[in-house]
């Protein structure tokens, strides 16, 4: 995912100072380490070494040569997220789970797509608990029931893949394990609505739907996105009912399905980096994310580890 400050970047969460408050009740952040490194031979993105990305056109509809690159690239993002998810675990801090998958993006030929992505300093994002998404990796342990999200984007063959997936760390009370069930189903649903013909509001009303249906809420301040060649494009994806968006989906747009569920409030705060969003009354969330890629008869998802 990773919007800060793009233009469709959207919400009215306000920032607020670290927490410093018991940390079995609130998240507390911990030590950033420097950016990690990539090397030379790695072809990188237009932002690498500005932190701006360059805003340019780019067709909502791939062609055949753009989406095989995107499969390639998906199906990498999905291997990469399985190392991530491998190094999940008591005691690991979330700085450790970025490094190995740093070196994941690198041992395939790709390029951590967040790294100084205006100006993020890791190489994926790790959001725990009440952390919405865009949660920096940091010294933080994560500690026996959390919950904790991993979002991979790798930039390789001059496209982008992007996925993300919410962990369970040793023992998780009941009603967090129900929380990122439903938020799977959730994605799964999203996903079921994606065709040809179909307007991009029946994406959202399907994933609204089944969250309302179990006592949760939809935060709407983040969407899903229009990706390719760019990391972030203009199509946007809301996970919540929005009539008015009567854009159709035709065959080969490529875009992100990643609804954000809460188990309290939909609301939303950012921290003081300029990233960390968390639930305003500090309620816990899950999300789940796939890139795909609309066929012609349906969906194909693209972000599936060994193309599987």
């Amino acid at each position: 995912m990773l919007k800060a400050n793009d233009p469709c970047w959207c919400g009215s969460g306000r920032k607020f100072k670290r927490c410093h408050r018991d940390s079995a009740e609130r998240l507390r952040p911990g030590h950033v380490s420097p950016m990690r490194t990539v090397p030379a031979h790695i072809p990188r993105p237009d932002y690498a070494e500005t932190g701006e990305p360059v805003r340019r056109s780019e067709p909502r509809v791939k062609s055949a040569e753009v989406i095989e690159r995107m499969r390639r690239a998906c199906r990498a993002a999905a291997d990469v997220l399985e190392v991530g998810a491998a190094a999940v675990a008591p005691g690991v801090t979330t700085d450790e789970i970025d490094a190995v998958v740093h070196q994941a993006y690198i041992d395939r030929g790709g390029y951590p797509s967040t790294l100084n992505y205006r100006g993020y300093p890791k190489s994926l994002c790790t959001s725990v608990n009440e952390v919405i998404c865009h949660g920096i990796p940091d010294d933080r342990p994560l500690r026996d029931g959390d919950i904790v999200n991993l979002d991979v984007t790798i930039y390789l063959d001059g496209v982008h893949g992007d996925t993300n997936a919410t962990y369970l760390v040793g023992r998780v009370d009941d009603a967090s394990r129900r929380l990122v069930e439903v938020t799977r189903e959730c994605l799964e649903r999203g996903i079921a609505a994606v065709g040809p013909g179909r307007a991009f509001s029946d994406i959202g009303r399907a994933i609204e739907t089944h969250a309302t249906a179990h006592g949760y809420q939809v935060v709407r301040a983040f969407v899903g996105h229009g990706i390719g060649e760019q990391f972030h494009t203009d199509l946007q994806i809301p996970h919540y009912y929005e009539p008015r968006l009567t854009t159709v989906m035709e065959p080969g747009m490529v875009f992100t399905i990643e609804p954000m569920i809460s188990m309290g409030t939909g609301l939303h705060r950012i921290w003081d980096d300029d990233w960390t969003a968390v639930t305003a009354d500090g309620s816990r969330t899950a999300q789940f994310e796939h890139t795909v890629l609309v066929t012609d008869d349906g969906v194909e998802v693209l972000t599936l580890a060994g193309g599987r």
